[in-house]
């Protein structure tokens, strides 16, 4: 379970601070996805990425982030488990799907290396994907780098999922697609995700929307 509390956010100028988001309390449970809708520029990937725990020097941000009834606010990165699905990106340009796949287990799997190739291979058979195995993610089409790097993501066993825009890249046939199969793998695995998007075709599960600066309603639960 991922839990959201007493998170305000603002923008830093000649040391003013704008406030720009506020979360009284977001809760997020096992195998549920929520959807955060809203325009361009409400917070909504700043949002992401400080439960991400990138660096934001540009805001400030106050508030209390739990997984599993653990406080990770203080940790880094690395130690948060948390996965990360990006609009763009996510994989390694000059690895290749094989070295992308075994550099996603290297930090927490505890298997030898050949059971880690043996666990990527058989996610990307299932797909049809295993002849990419060998093949840089520059030569691979929208919706094949969209599945792979969410097998990467998953192969690194995160407690929790971010996705900002993941699927807006791809093309109106592909996007669909894609966008199922994702959720799919993400409730069937019961990971908490938490996902931003301005596109309402995008959206799955309990739909909130951002406005002035706050979660204003309960859109839809689809």
């Amino acid at each position: 379970m991922l839990n959201i509390r007493n998170l305000n956010i603002g923008t830093l100028s000649d040391s003013a601070m704008t406030p720009l988001l506020s979360v009284e309390e977001l809760t997020i449970n096992k195998g549920e996805i929520v959807t955060l809708m809203g325009p361009s520029g409400v917070g909504k990937s700043t949002l992401l990425r400080w439960v991400l725990g990138e660096s934001l020097p540009y805001f400030c941000i106050e508030g209390e982030l739990t997984l599993n009834g653990k406080n990770i606010g203080d940790l880094s990165i690395a130690k948060r488990q948390l996965g990360m699905m990006f609009q763009k990106g996510g994989l390694f340009p000059h690895l290749t799907v094989k070295e992308n796949c075994l550099f996603a287990q290297k930090a927490r799997s505890v298997l030898p290396v050949k059971q880690q190739k043996g666990k990527a291979s058989t996610m990307l058979k299932k797909l049809g994907l295993w002849e990419k195995w060998s093949v840089y993610p520059d030569s691979l089409s929208g919706g094949q780098y969209a599945r792979i790097a969410l097998i990467c993501s998953l192969l690194a066993e995160p407690q929790a999922m971010l996705l900002d825009e993941p699927f807006s890249a791809l093309d109106a046939n592909l996007r669909e697609e894609v966008r199922q199969w994702a959720f799919a793998q993400l409730q069937e695995k019961e990971i908490p995700t938490l996902l931003v998007t301005h596109d309402r075709a995008d959206a799955c599960g309990r739909i909130l929307k951002l406005e002035q600066g706050e979660i204003q309603q309960e859109v839809a639960n689809v």
